[in-house]
């Protein structure tokens, strides 16, 4: 599922750096090497954390979690995910790409159940397309993520689990950098 110690894991921090969520990138490289995490990097300013964790993956979301809340006063989901992980998510998007900045993955912390899943599929969010395919939600923005109906706190609703979305760009860009 996610990483063993010695590999690269990307850290996908949901909404940091929107709506004064300040999270500065320099801050969470300390915060991530303070932790005992390796090989440091972070990608744009988006919450992009890119490492070689200590210890599990997930342990290491979880400290991260904390670490962000205890220093910077932020409440956050850090949703891990392996080079490899996001490659495949990425090669599954199942819609025509067309502009890559309105082809999206959402990254759940775990899969939603069928029934969420099927929640999720079901609801009407307009012209966008949507399908669950495990721990992600592909995504096709009809007229850009901005105008759309889908939201973080109705995708949470609806699926039951938290996450976080990525442009493909950005997958792929994640994925080079965690392999």
């Amino acid at each position: 599922m996610v990483a063993s110690t010695s590999e690269k894991v990307a850290y996908l921090l949901r909404a940091v750096n929107v709506g004064g969520n300040r999270v500065p990138m320099a801050d969470l490289r300390a915060l991530a090497s303070d932790l005992g995490a390796q090989d440091v990097t972070t990608y744009v300013n988006s919450g992009n954390l890119v490492c070689v964790p200590p210890g599990d993956a997930e342990d290491f979301g979880a400290a991260l979690t904390r670490g962000i809340a205890d220093r910077m006063g932020v409440t956050t989901d850090a949703v891990a995910r392996t080079g490899a992980e996001l490659r495949a998510a990425k090669d599954t998007y199942p819609f025509d790409i067309h502009d890559p900045k309105w082809c999206h993955i959402w990254f759940f912390t775990e899969a939603p159940t069928r029934t969420a899943a099927a929640a999720v599929e079901a609801y009407d969010f307009g012209d966008d397309r949507l399908r669950v395919l495990g721990r992600e939600l592909h995504l096709w923005y009809a007229d850009g993520s901005g105008r759309s109906a889908v939201t973080a706190p109705r995708l949470r609703r609806l699926a039951g689990v938290p996450g976080t979305g990525r442009n493909l760009r950005t997958v792929e860009t994640l994925a080079a950098m965690a392999e």
